[in-house]
């Protein structure tokens, strides 16, 4: 950053309110965190999962199976995106479509055995990532838990915001929050 950079960013944060300063530091640093999380994993070395996959298979493990509508709309995706997503999971034997437990007329997708294994083991990749964060902070196992509480709680108000709420059950979410799919879910 130049010096006049410098001075114009030094002018413009004086005119901020101390609200306006919070947001624009929490804004940059949320930046930040994205970008260092993704890092951590590295260039996705020992995980087999696409990005897109797994976060479906997150999204599909810990709750019901969901239709292509119904994960386009969790996602706020076009459901045509999704549809692609899903039909390379497809091929990869990662999901599996079933009739609708209640019914109705639209396929639903849940993951295979395979999908869920191949997610652990990606999941365990970043957890590691993770971890090589959290020790990086040099934060005590309470700190990271204040971290925790509160990044949950920012997320559950995020879900609240869009209707979109992810179940926690089974995640291993060190509250009881237990956040359950919403009728927007569905």
């Amino acid at each position: 950053m130049s010096d006049g950079e410098r001075e114009t960013t030094a002018g413009q944060d004086q005119d901020m309110s101390e609200q306006e300063r919070r947001l624009s530091d929490l804004e940059r640093e949320l930046t930040l965190l994205s970008r260092h999380f993704v890092a951590s994993r590295g260039p996705r070395i020992g995980q087999s999962l696409e990005r897109s996959a797994y976060v479906l298979l997150t999204r599909l493990e810990t709750g019901e199976p969901l239709t292509l509508k119904e994960l386009a709309h969790t996602f706020q995706v076009d459901v045509s995106t999704i549809n692609r997503q899903v039909s390379a999971m497809l091929r990869n034997g990662l999901v599996e479509r079933i009739p609708d437990p209640d019914g109705g007329m639209a396929r639903k997708f849940r993951p295979t055995a395979l999908g869920l294994e191949r997610l652990r083991a990606d999941r365990a990749v970043s957890r590691a990532g993770t971890a090589r964060l959290v020790e990086a902070s040099g934060w005590a196992g309470d700190q990271t838990q204040q971290f925790l509480d509160l990044l949950i709680e920012l997320n559950q108000g995020i879900e609240h915001l869009e209707g979109l709420a992810w179940s926690r059950t089974g995640t291993g979410a060190g509250t009881d929050s237990g956040t359950q799919s919403s009728s927007a879910d569905k």
